[in-house]
């Protein structure tokens, strides 16, 4: 939140005043939250008027006034109390090609997030000023997990503030920046990229004194093109963190081992085996797939037992460790928080079973090559867990954004699902690279009803609804465009007694 004037604020983003004296501006203070839904508008609040897939933010400035936001910022006047930013004359570190932006046709919503990034920027300053700790985090698989564990692994050293889910983009990063407060501690940004220069700008609104850079996988690699650009796009983050900073780097990804020559910060090396700065012991899986491991720091070593699951979890535990180190936490209360850090953002890794003794594992939000791989390993090893045999369930939509190398990634995992013994695969959708998907398992080994291509995700959950049974382990995984996340919602909730 916020305490400026509508007029401080005009000033910062370089705005004009829209239906409202100067003199009005300049008493009236906006004390609330910064929203773009005109729904979420408390008291005092400021409303962002944005071009979206149905409407325009534009046409409900007036309902926003109305449920106690005391301007707009726009990019036209809208007939109430408004801060307008020109298309065309924006001023901050905004990417109109973004994804927060694919429904800007005329240029109002890049005027309209650019003076957000202004807005964001100089709070942002101002509390750093006053003591806060910006910690940056971004990989291409696993940002909202490392960021959830945290913000546990902070919480226990002073208030923290993290933005909810997946708020990691142009919109999402300086909306969370605007959460912070004078009472804030630690500010946890996630930071997401789909061009060359999107982290560095987001980086350059709330500058991170920690970053923290996960692994370079092939997320987004039709947009990039070659894993050395995206590389080269998360080194970004290392590079704006100050020499007087702390960069930790996950030295397991030797892609993301090489960012310690491209930064003039302190480095954190975490590591899988001996030799880095912080380093796991034999890691063991228990019936859920929860990780369990010895922790290493130097001379010192704690036991630790994760409350997220998936193997892949590790190596994000590690990064949230050496921060919550780095910013002055013991050992022991690092295990402590890890131990009770559940998944926290939804449709990622979280584990329900069942009264009837299905398990579900929703991992419906996202998903790219690698963070399938870790899915569908993950199912393989809860599926052989206990004396009873049980069948694994692999519900697989598409992963978005792979270019020319969509079928070839598809097909891949068709065959890793083969591989692993996975009981059942079922391919939702009916493009070429779904497609591509079920012929990988055909071709792998797969046969008869073992792989099956359903259109759509009604089509899977009537399939599922048939057939499932207890002790069954079905996983749910696609990139969140494939709208896998209402078909985990309705096998989590079929009895109303799914617990986690």
């Amino acid at each position: 939140m916020i305490n400026l004037t509508i007029a401080q604020i005009a000033e910062i983003v370089g705005g004009e005043l829209a239906d409202i004296t100067p003199e009005q501006a300049a008493r009236t203070r906006v004390t609330g939250t910064i929203e773009f839904d005109s729904r979420a508008v408390t008291p005092g609040g400021l409303f962002l008027a944005l071009p979206g897939a149905r409407s325009d933010g534009h046409d409900f400035a007036a309902a926003a006034v109305q449920a106690g936001a005391v301007a707009v910022l726009a990019a036209r006047p809208v007939g109430v109390p408004a801060i307008v930013v020109r298309p065309g004359n924006a001023v901050g570190p905004i990417d109109a090609a973004s994804g927060a932006l694919e429904h800007d046709t005329d240029g109002s919503g890049a005027a309209v997030l650019a003076a957000l990034a202004r807005l964001a920027g100089a709070v942002a300053a101002e509390l750093v000023a006053g003591g806060l700790t910006i910690i940056g985090v971004t990989g291409s698989s696993g940002k909202t997990s490392t960021k959830d564990l945290l913000a546990a692994v902070l919480a226990p050293l002073g208030e923290v503030v993290a933005p909810p889910g997946s708020f990691n983009n142009e919109l999402g990063h300086p909306w969370t920046v605007l959460r912070a407060t004078p009472e804030t501690d630690y500010l946890i940004l996630e930071m997401s990229a789909r061009h060359p220069g999107n982290i560095a700008a987001l980086a350059a609104i709330a500058p991170p004194s920690i970053a923290v850079v996960l692994n370079v996988g092939t997320a987004h690699l039709g947009e990039f093109g070659s894993r050395e650009a995206i590389a080269a796009t998360k080194s970004e983050l290392p590079q704006a963190v100050p020499a007087s900073g702390v960069v930790v780097l996950n030295a397991d990804d030797p892609a993301v081992a090489a960012m310690a020559d491209n930064t003039a910060a302190r480095v954190v090396r975490v590591s899988r085996s001996p030799g880095a700065d912080l380093w796991a012991g034999p890691v063991t899986l228990d019936e859920l797939a929860r990780p369990r491991f010895t922790l290493h720091a130097a001379d010192r070593q704690v036991d630790v037992t994760l409350a997220v699951h998936g193997d892949h979890q590790v190596s994000n535990a590690l990064c949230a460790a050496a921060v919550a180190l780095e910013c002055g936490a013991s050992l022991p209360q690092v295990a402590a928080a890890l131990a009770a850090a559940h998944p926290v953002s939804r449709h990622r890794m979280q584990v329900y079973t069942r009264a009837d003794g299905v398990t579900i594992i929703d991992d419906a939000y996202n998903a790219n090559p690698d963070s399938m791989a870790a899915g569908l390993k993950s199912l393989a090893w809860m599926s052989r867990q206990g004396g009873e045999a049980r069948r694994s369930w692999a519900v697989l939509g598409e992963m978005a954004e792979l270019g020319e190398d969509a079928i070839t990634e598809h097909d891949r995992i068709g065959r890793l699902a083969v591989r692993l013994d996975v009981s059942r695969l079922i391919v939702v959708g009916t493009g070429r690279a779904m497609s591509a998907m079920h012929h990988g398992a055909v071709m792998e080994g797969s046969w008869g009803s073992e792989s099956t291509m359903v259109p759509d995700a009604d089509a899977a959950l009537a399939l599922l609804r048939a057939e499932l049974r207890a002790p069954d382990v079905v996983l749910v995984k696609a990139s969140n465009a494939a709208g896998l996340g209402a078909l985990a919602d309705a096998l989590v909730n079929e009895d109303g007694t799914a617990r986690g």
